[in-house]
C-alpha cells in the first residue's frame, strides 16, 4: 500500500479549496454563528493529550454551551462515567475541537480553540439544574468557528433514519470485552433507571 506522507502529495490529489471554504472562518461568534450554536443541544468535544485523542459526546436540555463573550464558550461537565478522559487531556493540553449539531439540519458548525477547566462556584451555578451543578466547567477560547460542508450528513441521511433496532446494547458489549465479568442483560435492564436518577 502506498502512503501519502507530505502535504504536497495530498494537495496534488485534492487541489485547492474554494474561496467560500476559506472565507467562512471567523475567530469569534458572529450573530449568525451565535444563533446556530445556541440552537445546538448536542456536540462532540475532541481533545488531545499524552495518552492520545478523545472524542466525547456532550448534550444538555438547552444550549450545550453558554457564551461568556464573543470569543469564549463555557460547557458544563455533567455527571458521566468518571473516566475523565477529556478533562485529563484539557488539563495537560488545552487544544480542543467541537462539532455542534442540530437535529434536522445537515449543517455542522465547528469550533477549534484552547480550553481550560475550572471549578469556579459562580460559573458552575449558572448551569444549575434543580439542586445539581456540574463539578467543573470547560471554558473554551475560540480560535476558529466555521460551518462544515453538509455532504457527510446528507450521505448518511442522518436525521431520516433509525438503524438502531439490531444494535448490541452496552451491557452486551461490556460482557463481551470482560468475558462476562461485567455487564450483561441485568446491566442493560437497570440502565434506564440508573440514568434517570443520575442525569445531572
Amino acid at each position: 500500500m502506498q502512503w501519502i506522507e507530505t502535504e504536497d502529495a495530498l494537495e496534488t490529489l485534492y487541489g485547492t479549496p474554494g474561496q467560500p471554504a476559506l472565507r467562512k472562518v471567523s475567530d469569534h461568534l458572529t450573530p449568525l454563528y451565535r444563533k446556530w450554536i445556541m440552537a445546538s443541544r448536542f456536540c462532540v468535544l475532541t481533545t488531545v493529550g499524552a495518552a492520545g485523542t478523545d472524542g466525547s459526546p456532550r448534550g444538555d436540555d438547552g444550549p450545550v454551551v453558554l457564551e461568556l463573550d464573543p470569543q469564549t464558550l463555557a460547557m458544563p461537565d455533567w455527571r458521566g462515567n468518571n473516566r475523565l478522559d477529556s478533562l485529563r487531556n484539557i488539563v495537560t493540553d488545552g487544544r480542543v475541537s467541537l462539532m455542534f449539531m442540530v437535529p434536522g439540519s445537515n449543517t455542522v458548525v465547528r469550533v477549534n480553540g484552547q480550553a481550560r477547566l475550572t471549578d469556579d462556584a459562580d460559573l458552575r451555578a449558572r448551569f444549575a439544574a434543580g439542586k445539581a451543578t456540574p463539578a467543573t466547567v470547560i471554558v473554551i477560547r475560540i480560535a476558529e468557528v466555521y460551518t462544515q460542508c453538509a455532504r457527510a450528513v446528507m450521505r448518511a441521511d442522518l436525521w431520516a433514519r433509525d438503524d438502531s433496532a439490531d444494535l448490541p446494547r452496552p451491557g452486551e458489549i461490556l460482557a463481551e470485552v470482560t468475558d462476562g465479568a461485567e455487564g450483561g442483560a441485568a446491566y442493560d435492564a437497570a440502565w434506564p433507571k440508573r440514568a434517570s436518577e443520575t442525569m445531572w
